[in-house]
């Protein structure tokens, strides 16, 4: 397998799994646990998922022959708190990924070493996706620590159980603590 072929594998993959964590969070959360702000300088749920959405659909519409940063986005408004339904903000959600991963498998070996911009910014495609592979999960785990946050003891880990290390390492835990979610 190409290094190339291999990048673009291994980053979908990764991606998929940070996805994964953030769709097995909104199946503990109910329609106002997207709305909940810790304060009022936090972003509640929703809004990072209007956020996620906006810069998905942005950056990844037209990603070889267009800057990432669209004229149609309305970045500030995405910060903006709504009064979105969970299914709305779901399918949002759903909406900015299909375009992002839409677009990462669309990819060839030659694509690669193309420059791409962003804001302006020429960057390689590489370098495009590596960002991309830093925000999104950086944005998944505010998700997941709002979650955490309002489920309290009710909520399911998606991860290693606190005290389950050692099991885990021992290979006789869960091989994918994402599937520890039930």
């Amino acid at each position: 397998m190409s290094t190339a072929k291999n990048f673009l594998e291994t980053s979908i993959s990764r991606l998929k799994y940070y996805k994964e964590l953030g769709d097995k969070s909104f199946e503990q959360l109910n329609e106002w646990d997207f709305h909940y702000q810790p304060n009022d300088e936090s972003n509640s749920i929703a809004v990072i998922i209007k956020h996620m959405a906006g810069n998905m659909l942005s950056r990844w519409t037209n990603f070889l022959t267009e800057d990432g940063e669209k004229e149609w986005r309305q970045r500030d408004g995405e910060f903006e708190t709504g009064k979105q339904s969970k299914a709305e903000l779901i399918s949002l959600w759903e909406k900015g990924w299909a375009c992002f991963f839409g677009s990462l498998a669309s990819l060839k070996k030659k694509d690669l070493k193309k420059t791409v911009t962003i804001r302006q910014e020429p960057l390689t495609v590489v370098d495009a996706i590596i960002r991309q592979m830093a925000h999104y999960p950086y944005h998944i785990g505010q998700i997941i620590y709002i979650a955490k946050i309002i489920k309290s003891k009710s909520w399911k880990n998606l991860s290693i159980p606190k005290g389950a290390s050692q099991e885990y390492n021992s290979g006789t835990g869960v091989k994918d603590p994402a599937k520890n979610f039930k």
